[in-house]
């Protein structure tokens, strides 16, 4: 009797520790989930993106916005619109949804949010540590920086009095990056580094960093519904990038041994497909028709998916025969979207707010997009952006 009474306490405690997101999740963060899914549904729908391309021109596109989720987000500017203004304007409102949700979310999401900010940190350090480099006002870089990346000690370090070495130390002091730096790269390391390839290394690097530690969190401190939607998130952010880095990498100075070190090491190509990836040379252009996307594309039998993709591509820049076309990149840009929209089927975990963040940067791409054949009188090409609700 006492041992059937143990197994039976054992099955209530599993079965209510699995059921603990569910009971629970609400009281800390079901506002936060709510709030979202209403930014969610005030995404533009294919009836906007109808009525945006068919705009005579910028000030039209102004007032059709007006009547959608984005209000009077234009009612200041009073001169000449220009598509950078609404670039601008676009990731302020991006940015301040954003804030609202980090500002009352309370731990572990509190924490979770911090983490979709700190790739944003990378670019923004990086285009500093740039500027640095060549030599050029960083106070002007600061402008250039995205917002979502900023905090609060970032103004300062422009006051160091310029040097790449003084950069590197307030990084390390005053940031949340300095794990990254530390584990990754060492002044000395910075102040070798002259060449684009080189600060494209670095880049690489500490996103390699991060999208493993990222990973780490939302897997094995989070776990349950949190882990399995961001697992398959990080996991397909971590294919692409080391298809991407394959791609941009072959021809140039940087080894087949320092490409495998840039690939994350997780993700559904890890570990044999990453390692095939690292042992591709560049692609003998003497054959006709052949392409550098060839031998990668041929990898990708081995993951449906991602072959689908490939398969896809209409536009190849690699290949003096591509016609035009979806590129790569735009079948990239789709197949995040679909993954984003499949993470708000699932209800109870926080991939809904890493969803959104990249949904509304689609969106703001678009709208860029329109923005821009108009402006330039290029209505053939008004089409071609990722629609989120797909017909």
């Amino acid at each position: 009797l006492w041992l059937l009474y143990c197994q039976r306490t054992f099955l209530v405690v599993f079965s209510v520790c699995k059921m603990r997101g569910m009971m629970t999740f609400n009281i800390d963060d079901g506002y936060l989930e709510g709030l979202l899914r209403g930014f969610r549904a005030g995404l533009l729908t294919n009836a906007d993106y109808a009525n945006l391309t068919q705009c005579e021109n910028l000030e039209d596109m102004k007032l059709h916005l007006a009547g959608t989720s984005y209000g009077d987000f234009l009612a200041d500017e009073t001169g000449q619109l220009l598509t950078a203004t609404i670039a601008e304007k676009c990731t302020q409102k991006l940015v301040q949804e954003f804030r609202h949700l980090r500002v009352n979310a309370v731990k572990p999401l509190s924490t979770f949010l911090d983490y979709i900010t700190y790739g944003y940190m990378i670019d923004n350090i990086m285009l500093l540590v740039t500027g640095t480099i060549h030599e050029r006002d960083t106070t002007e870089l600061l402008a250039k920086c995205h917002p979502l990346g900023f905090f609060e000690t970032m103004p300062t370090l422009t006051a160091g009095g310029g040097s790449v070495s003084e950069l590197y130390k307030s990084v390390i002091v005053d940031t949340p990056l300095a794990p990254y730096f530390r584990a990754c790269l060492s002044k000395e390391d910075l102040d070798e580094m002259r060449g684009s390839a080189e600060l494209e290394k670095v880049r690489n690097t500490l996103y390699k960093a991060y999208l493993e530690d990222f990973y780490r969190y939302c897997t094995k401190e989070l776990g349950g519904e949190t882990g399995k939607v961001m697992g398959e998130l990080l996991e397909w952010e971590a294919d692409r990038r080391a298809i991407t880095i394959t791609l941009n990498s072959m021809g140039t100075e940087l080894s087949l041994d320092d490409r495998e070190k840039l690939y994350p090491n997780f993700g559904r190509l890890y570990p044999e497909t990453t390692y095939a990836l690292a042992k591709i040379d560049k692609v003998d252009r003497s054959m006709e028709g052949q392409s550098d996307m060839d031998p990668v594309k041929d990898l990708m039998v081995y993951h449906e998916s991602y072959a689908k993709l490939f398969a896809g591509v209409q536009d190849d820049p690699r290949n003096p025969q591509s016609t035009g076309g979806k590129t790569l990149e735009d079948m990239f840009f789709e197949y995040e979207v679909f993954m984003c929209k499949l993470a708000f089927e699932h209800q109870f975990q926080y991939g809904v707010f890493y969803a959104y963040v990249k949904l509304k940067e689609q969106e703001i791409r678009n709208i860029v997009w329109i923005a821009e054949c108009i402006a330039q009188n290029e209505r053939d090409k008004i089409n071609d952006f990722v629609p989120i609700f797909a017909n």
